[in-house]
């Protein structure tokens, strides 16, 4: 089931977030993803529209859009990876807003995988200014 993330979600999404941004995330410093969390919980997932997926009251996987555009996340549980979590997520996102951009680490290449299956391009590429690591920036349009 998708539904909209309540205030009372917070921690569990962190969770989350946590634990599959370091496991997708192996080229990053674990500690910049351990510094990022404050910023994460307090600034990002509050601002920003989030769905989640769940079952029997389990989080499975959540979509984070920021400024009616912009997926500032897409993280599936481990044990739900490859069952259709991501994409019911992204298709949710995608039945709400015409256009969709995000950023990944170019290093991340199942993501990317991911991400063209669902009809994104890469519109351009970028270092990222807290990791050095190159992005790419890819958009979806209806």
């Amino acid at each position: 089931m998708i539904r909209p993330a309540q205030a009372g979600d917070l921690d569990a999404l962190i969770s989350l977030w946590l634990t599959t941004t370091i496991e997708a995330h192996p080229f990053i410093s674990e500690a910049y993803w351990r510094e990022s969390e404050p910023l994460v919980r307090s600034d990002y997932l509050p601002k920003a529209t989030t769905w989640l997926a769940e079952h029997s009251g389990e989080l499975l996987g959540f979509l984070s859009v920021m400024e009616h555009y912009f997926i500032g996340a897409l993280f599936v549980a481990r044990p739900a990876q490859g069952s259709g979590i991501g994409r019911a997520l992204m298709e949710h996102a995608k039945s709400v807003y015409p256009e969709l951009l995000l950023e990944v680490y170019k290093e991340n290449v199942d993501a990317i995988g991911f991400y063209i299956k669902q009809g994104f391009t890469v519109i351009s590429e970028q270092p990222h200014p807290g990791t050095g690591h190159v992005t790419y920036v890819m958009r979806w349009r209806r």
